[in-house]
């Protein structure tokens, strides 16, 4: 039977849930997209799909290190839009909501390293 790590199963979870919030609440991301970026919707929903794709990657051994590699430069990818987001916080957030803003930024580390990790586990 195979197995994976709770760590694992937890970026996968995650994933999962912040994928399938692409489609049920798409407004907030669609407002993270970086300016320059055309098509808000459509790259919302295309992030989307990416996420649900590598979150069932991970659950299975076959799959689990192209999507932990494919994941790791997903959360490379929007990256801009976090900081397009700390950014906008700054102009018009509170002090609470700028300082969440940009300290959740460093946050990009750890989730890019978990991925990295999913993608060398071995059942």
């Amino acid at each position: 039977m195979a197995t994976r790590s709770k760590t694992t199963t937890g970026l996968a979870v995650l994933f999962g849930v912040l994928g399938t919030l692409h489609f049920v609440k798409p407004e907030p991301f669609e407002q993270i997209v970086p300016k320059a970026l055309p098509r808000k919707k459509e790259l919302v929903y295309a992030s989307g799909v990416a996420e649900l794709a590598c979150a069932a990657g991970m659950l299975h051994p076959r799959t689990r290190r192209a999507a932990g590699l494919v994941s790791a430069g997903l959360l490379a990818a929007i990256f801009p839009a976090n900081v397009q987001m700390a950014m906008d916080l700054q102009r018009k957030g509170s002090p609470t909501a700028r300082a969440i803003g940009w300290a959740r930024l460093p946050l990009q580390i750890p989730l890019i390293r978990w991925a990295l990790k999913a993608s060398r586990e071995r059942d």
